[in-house]
């Protein structure tokens, strides 16, 4: 693979990233912007430094996982805010994956927040801003050729996983993993993990304090946003 990877022209922008070509079909460039939005855009700022640090700290998780045997999109960190990934085809799919009782779940289900759940639950949401990422199910993925029936299958083993690993390298460095969103997409027919592992995509709270260390407190302005962003990125080693 040639070392030297260029730009060329913007395929895509969203509410965190860009997404560039490059010479290479097969591979993308990733840029992380230090744009803050919550609740599908409707609330919008910035967060000094944030795609430095989730640029690094999603590195750190990538690696990690690969190692762990999650195949992922990562190719490698190029520099602070470029990460060079394999070029997706997205499956507009978002996994969540829960380990305690938080956010939308607590909401929807009149549950109190902080009870850790038996065992990891799994849901399925559509990726459509303009419908604010509505929750959905196995039989709507699946009737409405979202993905087929091995692919649903082997996003969810993908998404176990994950969480498998993470959580006890964050429980190690006194972080609780709550929750994660993650992406999935295609390449060459294979389903890889794609997107971000960041306090953007992830609750995580300390494990003595249960202080919120993620996007949570841009959210519900808890204030010193800037500073949990860098905790966590110090205590994972990114």
């Amino acid at each position: 693979m040639n070392d030297s990877v260029e730009a060329r022209e913007l395929l895509y922008e969203g509410k965190a990233k860009k997404l560039f070509a490059t010479s290479d079909p097969d591979l993308l460039l990733q840029y992380f912007k230090d744009d803050a939005t919550a609740f599908n855009a409707k609330k919008r700022g910035t967060i000094a430094e944030k795609g430095v640090i989730n640029n690094a700290v999603s590195e750190v998780f990538f690696r990690l996982l690969e190692r762990e045997g999650v195949p992922t999109h990562f190719v490698r960190r190029l520099d602070d805010r470029r990460m060079l990934v394999k070029r997706l085809e997205i499956v507009p799919v978002e996994v969540v994956v829960r380990n305690v009782i938080a956010g939308s779940l607590a909401k929807r289900l009149g549950l109190d927040e902080g009870k850790p759940l038996p065992e990891p639950i799994v849901e399925f949401f559509y990726k459509s801003d303009p419908l604010d990422d509505p929750m959905i199910n196995a039989w709507h993925v699946l009737v409405l050729g979202m993905a087929t029936k091995p692919e649903l299958d082997r996003m969810v083993a993908l998404t176990l996983r994950t969480n498998a690993v993470l959580r006890p390298f964050l429980a190690a460095r006194d972080i609780v993993l709550v929750d994660m969103k993650l992406e999935f997409g295609r390449h060459h027919g294979e389903i890889l993990l794609g997107d971000e592992i960041c306090p953007d995509t992830c609750r995580f709270w300390d494990s003595s304090s249960g202080e919120k260390m993620d996007k949570d407190r841009f959210r519900r302005d808890l204030g010193r946003v800037e500073e949990a962003y860098q905790e966590i990125a110090r205590r994972v080693g990114a």
